[in-house]
């Protein structure tokens, strides 16, 4: 058995560092053709904002999002799944301390961090 103290291994923390201008977020993307995996850990607490895009579905590795999905609220903790319907508006409280694996149908949702 592996004990780690980081959230996601060596493997992932290789992974290029996706650009999302987030205070306290470090994502790392995994691209393939057709869509993206981005693999999320928060150090503090952060808000995003109504928007929409392509589906999306995560699973929830530590921590807390309190998630609004057109207009209705809801709570996420470690071991919960979401998904999120192409085009459907959301917003987020994420709480200091989430980590999350993130699937997104959009292909190009997120840029490798200069």
């Amino acid at each position: 058995m592996i004990i780690m103290s980081e959230i996601f291994p060596e493997a992932i923390r290789n992974l290029p560092e996706a650009d999302i201008p987030i205070p306290g977020l470090i994502a790392y993307l995994s691209q393939d053709q057709n869509h993206q995996i981005v693999f999320m850990n928060f150090s503090q607490d952060a808000e995003v904002p109504p928007h929409s895009h392509d589906a999306q579905w995560a699973i929830v590795l530590e921590g807390k999002i309190a998630l609004t999905l057109e207009g209705k609220d809801q709570i996420y903790t470690k071991g919960d799944r979401f998904y999120i319907l192409p085009g459907e508006t959301h917003s987020a409280k994420i709480y200091a301390g989430y980590a999350s694996m993130e699937f997104f149908a959009d292909k190009d949702r997120y840029k490798v961090k200069e």
